[in-house]
């Protein structure tokens, strides 16, 4: 799985924000946002733009204006951010991995395609935002992060 640096700067950016409504400081500015993760500003309004069109910010204009998170951030999971600003968890050349169906030695192929999709699912809507802010990530998160090769490259 590629995590595209829109997403990886998406869930940064939810991060902030997640902070901030924890600390209980108000709205965040685009700035302050990509200054405090040392991301692209242009960039990332476009990002912003997209987690207000997916209903995970609210956001004010003006001076004193910025974004919040329109919902708790124990409410908000990393799978929600992904879809908002990448799309669907997982495509096969565009298709939903239950749509997919092939012949012969690849018939069972849409099994593995839907299996992974579950997979990405289970660590991806079972972590919210609050959970990666605090460390305290859910047990399976953790279990599998333990795994003897999972932070080897293969």
């Amino acid at each position: 799985m590629d995590i595209s640096a829109r997403t990886d700067y998406a869930v940064r950016a939810m991060l902030i924000l997640a902070q901030a409504q924890r600390d209980d400081l108000g709205l965040v500015s685009v700035e302050t946002l990509a200054q405090r993760q040392d991301l692209p500003r242009k960039f990332l309004e476009a990002i912003a733009a997209d987690l207000r069109g997916a209903g995970l910010v609210t956001s004010t204009r003006g001076a004193r204006g910025g974004y919040a998170l329109a919902r708790e951030a124990r409410q908000t999971t990393l799978g929600d951010v992904f879809r908002a600003v990448d799309g669907p968890l997982a495509e096969v050349r565009g298709l939903r991995p239950h749509e997919t169906s092939y012949e012969g030695v690849a018939q069972h192929l849409p099994t593995v395609w839907v299996a992974l999709r579950s997979s990405l699912r289970e660590v991806l809507d079972g972590t919210s935002l609050e959970d990666v802010l605090t460390g305290s990530l859910p047990a399976r998160v953790t279990e599998m992060a333990a795994a003897p090769d999972a932070w080897r490259n293969r």
